[in-house]
């Protein structure tokens, strides 16, 4: 919690910080730390453990259902027994259907049981929508920062490496030439000289950079290669029009790339988000079909719902297990994100923990890793516009035909100082600490809230078809059957009294006849 103090704009919510409050056991139940180390045999046990609820949850839902079941099955035979002897006693008083008060009330009872459990049903579909949607939120404001990321690194590569090959073209080129033509004048040979070794020295200081070293492997527009006299401006394609690069290898890269990052999280969030619309999309027909089933007394339909029932069951308590340990693990890294980039080799590894935490904190106290590297290559482009000047002044009187190779130099000079005046702004922390933070709050806001809700559907739509099951056996029994169904419209076929008299009500209730 700390460590949250030295990063601007951004601090855990309660929901990550009561859920990084969990006490956590592993398989032989012991108490275990909370720090998020998902490479952890430890670690991972603790969310093992957390998953394994919803399994036992699962069973005891199995158990309920199979109670109801079992007493379905064994009550059955002695509730038609007296179901027949009350349906004798009743049958001058019936309405044709031969169904008693008792049995009326059981029907109106199971019924209601089973819509209100729908009813339930549809609230926790309509609540993981709502938490599908937030999660894809979140998922796509982090994959954005991480493109943008991405963009920053790769504009500060291709910018150091146009530099130094602006650099090394200039030594091999104009430079060379117009040492062969000042050979005959010592002083101006110097000053040549003097520029080729400052130009050394720059192209050694840019090399030095150890940010260039990340692997940015996306989003770039066009290559580092230099063509001509001149150094081409860098227009490396912005992340809103990248194109997505489907990952080839589901392994991490070592060292770390968010480009690499961003198109992964982006393909595995398409298949999550369309599996969870087609998880609600089954509980929504699942629960439509049961309440057409009842309305309609369908028994084929029941059962065939029921059997999808039995599906949707075991993954509403599946997903909430996965999303469990989502949950957690996300808080857990949620809470203190430094610690853990600055503690992982696959980010700390070819860049010192001083560049990363320059970028992750921006602090204004710190100063910048490559503040003296930026310093003295400032000042040796400004020694070598020096030294040109002065061949400009002195030695072109004298040596006409170094016109062209001295202005080639100066015009590769001026590029180079306004790459490097760009490289000085994409260096500073700013840019990709914004791009840190949006990514944290795309992640642990967004995206923690999607998931609890999730959760929470997954909980209210385990509870509801476990209300199901167990409600449905008992609306199997309350319908009629065939036989049933055929004697009934039977005796009202040939008893010619009951149609008589329903003829005489109905012209008595008619008052203009």
């Amino acid at each position: 919690m700390a460590a949250m103090t030295t990063v601007p704009s951004y601090a855990p919510s309660l929901w990550v910080r009561v859920c990084h409050a969990l006490p956590r056991l592993d398989l032989t139940m012991q108490m275990r730390d909370n720090a998020f180390v998902p490479d952890s045999w430890e670690y991972q046990q603790t969310l093992l453990v957390l998953s394994s609820l919803s399994a036992i949850a699962l069973v005891v839902s199995l158990l309920v259902v199979l109670s109801f079941l079992i007493h379905y099955c064994c009550c059955h035979r002695g509730d038609r027994g007296e179901g027949s002897e009350e349906e004798e006693e009743d049958e001058d008083g019936s309405t044709g259907h031969g169904y008693s008060g008792k049995k009326g009330r059981g029907i109106c009872c199971v019924t209601w049981v089973a819509v209100a459990s729908v009813t339930l049903c549809c609230v926790a579909i309509g609540i993981g929508f709502y938490g599908n949607s937030e999660a894809n939120d979140g998922m796509y404001q982090l994959t954005s920062s991480l493109l943008t990321a991405n963009y920053t690194l790769a504009s500060i590569d291709l910018l150091i490496s146009d530099t130094i090959a602006g650099l090394q073209l200039s030594i091999s080129g104009p430079l060379t030439t117009m040492e062969e033509l000042f050979t005959g004048s010592k002083p101006f040979l110097v000053s040549t000289r003097n520029c080729r070794r400052l130009s050394d020295n720059v192209i050694n200081l840019l090399s030095s950079i150890s940010l260039a070293q990340f692997s940015v492997d996306a989003g770039l527009g066009n290559d580092s290669s230099v063509s001509g006299a001149s150094i081409i401006p860098l227009t490396p394609v912005p992340p809103s029009v990248a194109p997505t690069v489907v990952p080839t290898s589901s392994l991490m890269p070592n060292p770390f790339s968010p480009g690499w990052a961003a198109n992964t999280l982006m393909v595995n969030e398409d298949y999550r988000w369309l599996s969870y619309v087609m998880l609600l999309l089954l509980d929504l027909i699942v629960c439509l079909f049961i309440l057409l089933g009842l309305a309609k007394q369908a028994r084929w339909l029941l059962i065939l719902m029921t059997v999808l029932a039995w599906m949707a069951l075991f993954l509403s308590w599946g997903s909430l297990g996965l999303e469990t340990a989502s949950v957690v693990a996300l808080s857990d890294f949620c809470t203190d994100p430094n610690a853990f980039v600055l503690n992982s080799t696959n980010f700390n590894t070819r860049t010192s923990s001083d560049v990363l935490d320059y970028y992750l904190t921006c602090s204004r106290r710190m100063n910048s890793p490559f503040q003296q590297v930026l310093t003295q290559s400032q000042r040796a482009l400004s020694n070598i516009h020096s030294h040109l000047s002065s061949l400009d002044r002195n030695a072109l009187p004298q040596f006409p035909k170094a016109e062209k190779s001295l202005r080639e130099v100066q015009q590769m000079l001026n590029s180079t100082e306004g790459n490097f005046h760009q490289l000085v702004a994409l260096l500073n922390c700013r840019g990709l600490n914004k791009d840190y933070i949006d990514s944290l709050k795309g992640l642990c806001y967004d995206g923690m809230e999607g998931l609890l809700y999730l959760s929470l559907y997954s909980f209210l739509s385990a509870l509801a078809f476990t209300a199901i099951l167990c409600s449905l056996p008992g609306a199997w029994r309350s319908f009629p059957s065939e036989s049933e169904e055929y004697e009934d419209s039977d005796s009202e076929s040939e008893d010619p009294f009951t149609s008589h008299q329903d003829s005489k009500r109905f012209l008595q209730w008619q008052p203009w006849l």
